[in-house]
């Protein structure tokens, strides 16, 4: 069987036969294009009820016609904002170079583009040199376990998990289903229920040394929200306490704080002296603790108490390293 061509080459090809005054019908449209008469109808049908094309078929000259003016075959409509939109997409993809999402999202992008009139595409070479994407640590990842943890997670297919633990070099094995996989921040993490735990558990899928499939599906829950599960965490490990975070920032670093959104809870409030206090509410202090040692001296701990205690203690761990070497 001869392969046949794309839908949207097809109608371009039958909006020229019945531009060109031939009246052809579908049964030499389908010899031409190498399809079944029922597929040309399809076509036709499609251009004449969603591109609305005045196309009819004359049966004093058994053939279709346009019954109005059609100067061209519609294309794909953009705004010059929607063209940008586009581009810094296509940028952002870098963050899944290597991964199975590339070629079709990229494919995607290239079939838009090409789709455009002649009028606009023209801008997209001044795009692609003013805009690009930078991230400061690339995530380090064996793509094809990653993309078994995404067709996985995309097919609901319970896995088996050589699973790395945190601070050591030992493997462990997880019975997982994977629910959900998310790049925050430029992180991936799974989120999987996992079986021994009888709990959802966040997953690095760096230190997944292989996945195997068990050959069992499941039902992912409708209760499960990646969004509710992190509401009150600060990155990707929700804690089940209640903390009111308040730290201070000194003025040299005031204004990198206000022009970021850390957190949903946030409350911001000036000081006289050009600085800056955040206001959080958490479930819990370990994600917190690091960011606020990120920033060296520039960040007070106000309260709690125990976040104060941790990030002291951190900090004499270091100060103590760095005199002893």
């Amino acid at each position: 069987m001869p392969l046949s061509r794309p839908p949207l080459e097809r109608m371009l090809r039958i909006h020229q036969a019945i531009q060109s005054g031939r009246f052809p019908n579908a049964s030499t449209l389908a010899r031409e294009l190498e399809v079944s008469t029922k597929s040309i109808h399809r076509d036709i049908e499609f251009m004449r009820d969603r591109l609305e094309l005045p196309v009819e078929y004359d049966g004093g000259r058994f053939g279709y016609h346009y019954t109005g003016e059609v100067g061209a075959f519609p294309t794909l409509q953009i705004t010059e904002g929607e063209l940008f939109a586009l581009i810094v997409a296509e940028k952002a993809l870098q963050q899944y170079r290597g991964t199975h999402f590339e070629k079709p999202l990229l494919s995607a992008i290239r079939k838009m583009e090409q789709s455009l009139p002649d009028t606009i595409s023209v801008s997209l070479s001044e795009f692609e040199q003013t805009i690009s994407f930078r991230t400061r640590a690339e995530p380090i990842l064996d793509l094809d376990i990653f993309n078994a943890l995404a067709q996985a997670t995309a097919q609901r297919r319970q896995l088996e998990l050589t699973y790395r633990k945190p601070g050591t070099q030992q493997t462990e094995q997880r019975l997982v289903d994977p629910y959900h996989l998310a790049n925050i921040n430029g992180e991936w993490f799974l989120f999987a229920y996992d079986h021994a735990r009888k709990d959802v558990r966040t997953f690095v899928p760096a230190r997944v040394k292989a996945a195997k499939r068990t050959g069992k599906t499941f039902d992912r829950p409708q209760t499960f929200s990646l969004e509710e599960r992190l509401r009150n965490s600060f990155g990707v490990h929700s804690g089940e306490g209640h903390y009111d975070v308040v730290l201070r920032f000194d003025p040299r670093v005031a204004d990198y704080v206000r022009e970021k959104k850390w957190h949903e809870s946030q409350e911001l409030r000036e000081l006289k002296n050009g600085g800056v206090e955040l206001r959080l509410r958490l479930s819990g202090l370990a994600e917190i603790e690091r960011w606020v040692l990120s920033w060296g001296g520039d960040a007070t701990v106000v309260a709690p108490a125990e976040l104060a205690a941790a990030v002291r203690r951190a900090a004499e761990k270091i100060l103590g390293r760095s005199v002893a070497g």
